[in-house]
């Protein structure tokens, strides 16, 4: 495929510029996402997540900078949602109801109802606090390991915490 000379003059945030940075690297960071995870759907995804982030900071770039851009935020949307589908494999096995159990047919309505209620409260919590939520229950990772992962201060961190266990505890006292 050819690459357009992308005149670097002119913003990206220009509907003909973006255009031109899209049909220039979309087919590549799509191909090489492919080749890297081998899961087309999955790709497909990456690359237009990467592209809406990089529209919704074209004026903070510059033309010249959009493929490395591309490619860097690519790279980090996929490992954040691979970190993600294994942090909701490891609560789909973690939440499995057992085979045998001795409570009423009552308790165990409530019970799925509480856990229905839950995950959904978990899910409407903003991405920030469920992310760090998530690592420091779901995958046991401590206030400093997350915030290694993410870039962060530890106080952050905490205080993300913190906030999504207030959410939490509102949804959970309202039952």
């Amino acid at each position: 495929m050819e690459i357009i000379d992308i005149k670097p003059t002119l913003p990206l945030c220009s509907d003909t510029i973006f255009s031109s940075v899209f049909e220039s690297y979309f087919k590549l960071l799509r191909n090489f996402l492919i080749y890297r995870y081998k899961n087309t759907e999955f790709a497909d995804d990456i690359a237009q997540n990467a592209f809406v982030i990089l529209w919704e900071n074209c004026n903070s770039l510059k033309t010249e900078q959009a493929k490395s851009f591309l490619y860097t935020t690519a790279i980090r949307l996929s490992l954040n949602q691979i970190k993600h589908n294994k942090v909701v494999s490891n609560f789909e096995i973690i939440s499995k109801p057992k085979s045998i159990t001795a409570e009423s047919p009552e308790f165990l309505l409530e019970e799925n109802e509480l856990k229905i209620l839950l995950e959904k409260a978990i899910n409407d919590l903003p991405e920030k606090q469920r992310t760090v939520f998530l690592m420091n229950r779901f995958e046991n990772q401590s206030y400093s390991e997350i915030a290694i992962i993410m870039n962060l201060s530890v106080k952050a961190v905490e205080k993300r915490m913190h906030q999504a266990l207030l959410s939490l505890r509102k949804i959970v006292q309202n039952v």
